[in-house]
């Protein structure tokens, strides 16, 4: 039965993980089928490759913090199974109503849901103990949620609370760097020297930044080639920050060209410009979104092997997981990250052009200028968070650095009716999602 249960937990996951992927299509084709720039088939078909390319560049930070959500020691596969279930259910009303909620949050939320409800029904309201290690803890039943855990070694902090501060920092972060990306494109189109200097500047910033940040050959674990070289080049942490640079140089480079070019010639490269930033914020979603439901996964086999009482020796290959830990362990399957950035690939060739619409024209008018800042602005943020592990939403952060270009002109320019809609949307996403799982909990537990 268990591993019945495991087998159930990992198909609907990589299902929810497709339906994550034409759910938040949007975030990545909405701008460049409003600015027409690529048709809607072209634009699917190119977030769905960069999509999967995400595969070859991010590593498994996020899917880890997912993975913890709940002490995987005080759960079992039902728990999972529920949350799972209740953020299919909230994805695909979402989508029917044509609402870009986030599919991270309702994952986050399913979970944690479902782990309280199931520490309510094992130990009620009161306090009990647990073992871990040779350590015994007194605990209640909100401790099965990993709310908040201090970084180590000044590292960034984790948990749920930090997830749910990042509903309103994920958005605010995509809305101000998109409004400065787009001032700093205004201000490169006039007939300055200022802009120039400030540019020129800004790309040694960015030189000196991604150097300080790569990890050369004595560093990796485990290179992936035989030379030095090629193994600094296509270690993925290298790989994240390579982009980061090519994106702002890129930029920089058309910012010290833009005031010679004419009106004509800017749309032109705006444009093309815009294939760059979409491809690269689809690269920023897939890395994210998909580590989620391989957390999912990994979370699923560690209840397994804790509630079954296998060995972990015994396990065939396919489910040999190990979640990093103090011993510094940590090993997931290809197969795991394989399928999930196929299934949301999959998924985002599917489209969702209910929430194209919305996301594409309804929050303010969106052009190429706006997009490029936008999908470079979204992109930017979600490099950023993934690389301190947090599980942010695609869908707050494109929303935000909408937001964000549309203020440039004036605030009437947004639409804040549209906006205070997608908020409550938001808001209400994980506490809704949670209430989901755990009747769906309880409802499940009266069979297994």
């Amino acid at each position: 039965m268990e591993f019945t249960l495991l087998i159930v937990i990992i198909f609907l996951a990589l299902v929810f993980d497709y339906i994550n992927g034409f759910h938040d299509a949007a975030n990545a084709i909405a701008t460049v089928v409003a600015t027409k720039v690529l048709s809607p088939f072209q634009a699917v078909v190119w977030a769905a490759f960069f999509n999967f390319l995400a595969y070859w560049v991010f590593g498994f930070g996020v899917a880890d913090t997912v993975a913890k959500t709940a002490n995987t020691l005080e759960i079992n596969l039902v728990v999972i199974l529920a949350g799972v279930i209740a953020a299919i259910i909230w994805n695909l009303f979402t989508w029917w109503q044509g609402i870009p909620s986030s599919s991270s949050h309702t994952l986050i939320g399913g979970f944690a849901g479902a782990a309280i409800a199931h520490a309510i029904a094992v130990h009620g309201f009161f306090e009990y103990t647990i073992v871990e290690g040779a350590e015994i803890h007194k605990a209640y039943w909100y401790d099965t949620v990993n709310w908040y855990t201090a970084g180590k070694d000044g590292g960034f902090p984790s948990g749920v609370m930090v997830i749910v501060a990042f509903i309103v920092l994920a958005p605010l972060l995509g809305a101000l760097m998109s409004y400065f990306i787009s001032i700093w494109l205004l201000s490169a189109s006039k007939k300055s020297i200022y802009p120039k200097i400030f540019t020129a500047a800004l790309m040694l910033l960015t030189i000196w930044f991604v150097e300080s940040q790569m990890i050369y050959y004595d560093q990796i674990k485990k290179p992936r080639f035989d030379s030095h070289f090629w193994s600094v080049v296509f270690e993925s942490h290298n790989i994240k920050w390579f982009l980061v640079a090519f994106i702002i140089l890129s930029i920089s480079s058309f910012c010290l060209l833009f005031s010679s070019l004419n009106l004509h010639q800017s749309a032109s490269w705006l444009k093309k410009m815009q294939l760059l930033s979409s491809a690269a914020f689809s690269l920023g979603h897939g890395g994210n979104d998909s580590q989620k439901v391989m957390g999912i996964i990994a979370a699923a086999v560690t209840v397994y092997i804790h509630t079954s009482g296998i060995a972990q020796e015994s396990l065939p290959h396919w489910l040999d997981v190990v979640l990093p830990n103090e011993a510094g362990d940590f090993r997931m399957p290809e197969w795991i990250p394989l399928a999930c950035y196929s299934a949301i690939a999959a998924g985002t060739l599917s489209g969702g052009w209910k929430i194209v619409k919305t996301m594409g024209s309804k929050i303010t008018k969106v052009s190429s200028f706006e997009g490029v800042a936008a999908e470079t602005a979204g992109a930017l943020t979600l490099y950023f968070t993934e690389h301190f592990k947090v599980p942010v939403s695609t869908t707050h952060t494109i929303t935000g650095s909408i937001i964000g270009v549309g203020l440039t002109k004036r605030v009437s320019a947004v639409r804040w009716g549209v906006t205070v809609s997608l908020l409550w949307a938001w808001v209400l996403t994980i506490p809704i999602s949670a209430i989901l799982a755990a009747l769906i909990y309880y409802f499940l537990s009266l069979f297994f």
